[in-house]
């Protein structure tokens, strides 16, 4: 059962206000990343649903000034079978990855676990918090997605990162690769990007991106 303390306790910090920043700089050492990642599912296994939910919402969100409220299960459950067996989905405020999380487990279900594979899927998420994203990466990084993380603004598409989530060998009990994509002239088409608010950032772990990808990134 994961707790605000023993969260903490994993992350190595002693205040929640902290855990961000850390999540982020362990999250860009895949080894210390991957450790993580066990000593999580240690204490966790269910993976079928946001762990994050209520230990960000309570000492993360910004409820007053950006209305970061997270949507429930239930809710996200009603729309995951409303977008039914596509392939594409898009998350839009994503948040820490509540709903994409939901429609994953729901597609894993379906498909059942000797059918399912990654590559058939990419679940698209876009989300403005600098607080939620490290969260939102670690949450679809660990399930072993393929996934694109737009961290920005929706509405100005004003950007800092865009992100791509690959599981590289293609299997559902892997955890996934992190990249991120350059800020070259297809980038920003790709992902409508109007102009990037944080430098480059240099950072593939994936030896064989997707052809459609590497076009992307050319």
């Amino acid at each position: 059962m994961l707790t605000t303390e023993n969260i903490n306790h994993l992350l190595g910090i002693k205040e929640s206000y902290q855990a961000s920043d850390k999540l982020k700089k362990i999250l860009f050492d895949k080894e210390k990343r991957e450790k993580l990642f066990l000593d999580f599912l240690e204490l966790e296994k269910d993976v079928s649903y946001d762990w994050f939910h209520i230990y960000f919402q309570d000492e993360h969100a910004d409820r007053k000034k950006h209305m970061q409220d997270f949507t429930p299960n239930e809710l996200s459950d009603v729309v995951s079978k409303l977008t039914g067996e596509s392939q594409n989905t898009l998350d839009i405020a994503a948040g820490t990855g509540g709903m994409t999380i939901r429609k994953w487990w729901g597609d894993c279900l379906r498909e059942g676990p000797f059918v399912y594979l990654p590559s058939q899927h990419l679940y698209q998420c876009e989300e403005l918090s600098d607080r939620a994203v490290p969260f939102l990466l670690f949450n679809l990084l660990i399930r072993g997605m393929n996934a694109t993380i737009v961290h920005g603004d929706v509405l100005s598409r004003e950007v800092k990162q865009v992100y791509f989530i690959q599981n590289e060998h293609d299997d559902h009990l892997l955890f996934s690769n992190l990249n991120v994509m350059p800020h070259s002239k297809k980038v920003e088409r790709e992902f409508n990007v109007q102009k990037w608010l944080d430098g480059e950032l240099v950072h593939i772990e994936s030896v064989d991106m997707p052809n459609h990808l590497q076009e992307i990134g050319g």
